[in-house]
């Protein structure tokens, strides 16, 4: 027989090379096929083509604990073994033969750890079943021994194991020693030790199957004997069995005596058992209906109790308490008996709701009774609010009307008075929560409420502010500014724009800071108090305007919304009364807009440039109102910045127009009065920004500009001689003046640069007049040698009428002669007309510059042109200008 596998010592150092680095000791190591086929009905194994495996076994100790594995490897491509799979040894569960395998060499491992269990198992073909048992044989002892357990072993004896392990064991012993020598049979013997102790079945147990398997040792093999054996045994139980039957006769008489009396006794007693059962169904019969009668009665019983009780409590809804109707349709509304109206309210409340659908059974929505008492309620809500509603008017109406007949109460001369609507507000709130009630009770009765309120409180506001704008106004003291500031014929004398005007923008910032927060108080009390669903004015710990400095009222602001009683408002409804609200909020506070603009436009008569500073003011407080109560008072500042700003255009318009008629006048020469007039109306404007009106000042600056430069430009083109000594004067005085100021504010450090480049080119054009003036021969030639540069060569040009040598000689001489004359009186020339004497020193400086560029042109021309003629230098004119 073939060496098997197993014993190849070759496959095992190949397998534990795979392996190196794992601390993994193989133990045993066998060549095998893997397939996935199935076996069919015809014996044969219908599978796919079986690949060349090693299966090996491997243990790992870590301390006192041992695992144990069974490697896959494989085949690579240069025929060297590499690990395929792992499988840990204590998952597995089952070792199962094929028995379909007429080898029986074929058979799988099944793992309790696999993902998919649908998947078919790999099966496992042996050469032999030599090498199949002695696999199988190494798993089971390393389970029991490392594992403390055996896998379910199917389709194989597990006693053939034993004893195919028994007899191989010595064998294989042997064998090695041959092979091995010495050493070898030291480790067989090791070996069979282990083996013996590793048995599946003990010494004892295997002498007791012995001893039971010799009992059947009979002579077997003789054939004729064992079977003439059989018959006489055969012969010997048939005579025994009849024998017996015959010896039983008389007790099987007695058993037959015996059950025909028991029969007998079975039929009397069925008899009985019919009659008895008959009396007992008409027993049962007469209770049942004994038992249905009784039902009927207690069910009509409880019936009867459940709706007295029923009964009892829609009477008692119905029923409507004395003082309650008594209250709703004559009692009194003082603030004394208020409890007794409120619980009267909420009484009739619940009671309206209760008789409603949903909180009544529909069967009883249907009565006569119901009907009738439902509308005897709606009756007692009409009286009740009908009433209500009268007295409440009537009240709103007396409240106003006792303050207004109380002087007190106002702005006298010599006096401002803060208005105070804390008694007000607080006899208002004892009214809230009645007014909750009628919402409830006739959410159309506040209309004609909200109206009344409104037109009584807004002849309150108006008489308030137009007393405290009038005393304001009085009690202001300041000097008028002019507002010419840029007419070319006012004098230099600046003294009159310089009063003092701030008292004018507080007073105004006064108004706003006493009105302003009132009238923001006043819309959300209202809107809290008239019911309107929309969330507060001022959120927590906000304030109601930009600069809260002068509260109003700070003791009413901070329990306006906890003292009126009135439930929290659903969000998800806070828009629903949003326009009610507007127009409510309109007759509230209508006309009162009149007193502040009559405050904007005495402000604006004192100082035309207060708007920006009034203008500031009131953009912060605009934007401190964000809430949906506060909507008039937002529409209120914004139409007073409007106001602001149509007041500051028209002073910016005049002062355009101021500007615009320098044109008219005469001639004019050095620089023009507005400019200086700007500056310090720039200096005066940037004194007054506040907050936000950067950009409104920013665009009179614009129109301011614009207006200066065009009307300069139209000045200068009357008389051209002189209109770029106008300009860059009128330039330079603009630069000068804005010097400061353009540093800080971007849109007049654009007119600077705008007004810089305006300067620079006035300053070219007017030099270059005067170098032409003077030198006019010299370039002159220069000219016309570079215009024929376009169309011949330089060599070509000499010869050119005019242009020869000595055409160049008798201009140099006439152009050089006496140029130290020449220089003076360019000099002089540019002094002539100059008004500003401050400016000659740079302009003298920018004529130096320019002349020597122009001239150093004209000297590398010549060079070029006329390589042999000599001209002064470069160098010695520009000493011969220092010189000067």
């Amino acid at each position: 027989m073939a060496k098997s596998s197993a014993d190849d010592e070759e496959l095992r150092r190949a397998c534990e090379a795979a392996i190196e680095g794992t601390k993994q000791k193989v133990v045993m190591s066998i060549r095998v096929a893997k397939s996935r086929g199935i076996w069919g009905k015809s014996g044969k194994l219908g599978r796919q083509m079986a690949k060349p495996r090693v299966l090996a076994l491997s243990t790992k100790s870590k301390g006192p604990r041992t695992k144990a594995f069974l490697r896959v490897l494989k085949y690579s491509t240069g025929g060297v073994l590499e690990p395929a799979k792992l499988y840990k040894l204590k998952h597995l569960s089952k070792v199962e033969v094929i028995t379909n395998d007429p080898s029986g060499c074929t058979f799988t491992l099944g793992f309790d750890n696999l993902r998919s269990q649908s998947v078919t198992p790999p099966q496992w073909t042996m050469r032999n079943v030599d090498d199949r048992n002695r696999l199988i044989f190494c798993i089971l002892n390393i389970c029991k021994d490392v594992l403390g357990r055996l896998p379910k072993v199917v389709g194989i004896d597990v006693v053939e194991m034993a004893l195919w392990a028994k007899e191989n064991t010595p064998t294989r012993a042997k064998e090695r020693n041959l092979q091995d020598g010495p050493v070898a049979t030291t480790v067989a013997e090791s070996e069979l030790k282990v083996s013996v102790e590793k048995e599946l079945v003990s010494q004892a147990e295997e002498e007791d199957m012995e001893a039971l398997l010799d009992t059947y040792v009979m002579g077997i093999g003789e054939a004729e004997a064992f079977s003439e054996r059989l018959k006489r045994e055969l012969l010997a139980l048939e005579a025994a069995n009849v024998h017996a039957i015959l010896e039983s006769e008389p007790l099987i008489e007695e058993v037959l005596q015996g059950l025909d009396v028991a029969t007998n006794c079975v039929d009397d007693m069925d008899e009985w058992l019919g009659i008895f059962n008959v009396k007992l169904r008409h027993m049962r019969e007469d209770i049942e209906s004994i038992e249905t009668r009784n039902n009927k009665l207690e069910m009509q019983s409880v019936n009867n109790k459940a709706l007295i009780e029923e009964l009892d409590k829609l009477l008692e809804r119905l029923r409507v308490p004395s003082e309650y109707a008594a209250c709703l349709t004559g009692g009194s509304f003082d603030e004394a008996h208020m409890l007794q109206n409120i619980e009267a309210c909420e009484w009739l409340t619940g009671a309206l709701h209760g008789l409603q659908v949903p909180n009544l059974d529909s069967t009883y929505a249907n009565m006569r009774a119901v009907k009738e008492k439902r509308a005897e309620l709606e009756k007692l809500k009409t009286t009740f609010v009908r009433r209500a509603s009268e007295f409440l008017r009537n009240y709103f109406a007396s409240l106003v009307d006792f303050m207004i007949s109380d002087k007190s109460y106002f702005s006298q001369r010599g006096q401002l008075k803060r208005p105070d609507h804390a008694d007000l507000r607080y006899k208002c709130r004892t009214y809230a929560r009645l007014l909750q009630h009628l919402k409830s009770l006739d959410k159309n009765c506040l209309g004609p409420l909200r109206k009344a309120y409104c037109s009584s409180l807004n002849l309150l506001l108006r008489r308030e502010a137009r007393e405290f704008a009038n005393e304001l106004r009085a009690s202001t003291k300041t000097s008028r500014n002019p507002t010419v500031w840029l007419e070319a014929s006012t004098g230099s004398n600046q003294n009159a724009h310089t009063a003092d005007t701030s008292s004018v923008s507080d007073a105004y910032a006064k108004m706003l800071t006493i009105f302003i927060p009132l009238l923001v108080d006043e819309s959300s009390f209202f809107a809290h108090f008239m019911c309107f669903e929309v969330p507060a004015l001022v959120p927590p710990g906000g304030v109601a305007n930009g600069n809260r400095s002068g509260n109003y009222n700070d003791e009413v602001n901070d329990d306006d919304d906890d003292d009126l009683g009135i439930m929290d408002i659903d969000e998800n409804d806070s828009k629903a009364d949003l326009a009610a609200l507007n127009e409510s909020l309109q007759d509230l506070l209508d006309g009162i807009q009149e007193d502040f603009y009559a405050v904007v436009d005495w402000a604006y008569k004192i100082d035309p440039l207060r708007c920006i500073s009034m203008h500031g003011i009131t953009e912060r407080y605009l934007s401190g109102q964000k809430a949906d109560a506060a909507g008039f008072v937002r529409l209120l500042l914004g139409d007073l910045e409007s106001r602001i700003s149509m007041q500051f255009s028209r002073f910016v318009d005049e002062a355009c127009h101021q500007i615009e008629r320098n044109e008219r006048n005469v001639r004019q020469m050095g620089v023009l009065s507005y400019i200086p007039r700007f500056a310090t109306l720039a200096t005066r404007m940037e004194q007054y920004i506040q907050g936000q009106s950067r950009d409104l000042v920013d665009q009179a600056y614009t129109k301011f500009v614009s207006i200066m430069f065009v009307t300069l430009e139209k000045i200068a083109q009357t008389d051209l001689k002189y209109a770029d000594i106008f300009l860059l004067e009128n330039y330079a005085a603009f630069q000068n003046s804005l010097y400061d100021l353009a540093n800080v504010v971007p849109t007049l450090a654009k007119f600077y640069h705008q007004a810089s480049e305006a300067y620079e080119q006035a300053c070219t054009r007017h030099i270059s007049m005067i170098i032409y003036y003077q030198f006019e021969r010299l370039f002159q030639f220069a000219r016309k040698i570079e215009d024929l540069m376009y169309t011949i060569t330089p060599e070509e040009i000499p010869f050119q009428l005019g242009l020869s040598k000595m055409d160049l000689r008798k201009m140099l001489k006439a152009s050089l002669s006496g140029v130290d004359k020449s220089i003076s009186a360019m000099y002089k020339k540019l002094q002539k007309n100059l008004t500003s004497e401050e400016l000659l020193p740079s302009l003298w400086d920018k004529c130096k510059k320019e002349f020597l560029d122009k001239y150093e042109s004209f000297v590398q021309l010549v060079a070029k042109i006329y390589p042999n003629e000599t001209i002064p230098s470069v160098t010695e004119m520009r000493d011969l200008l220092a010189s000067m």
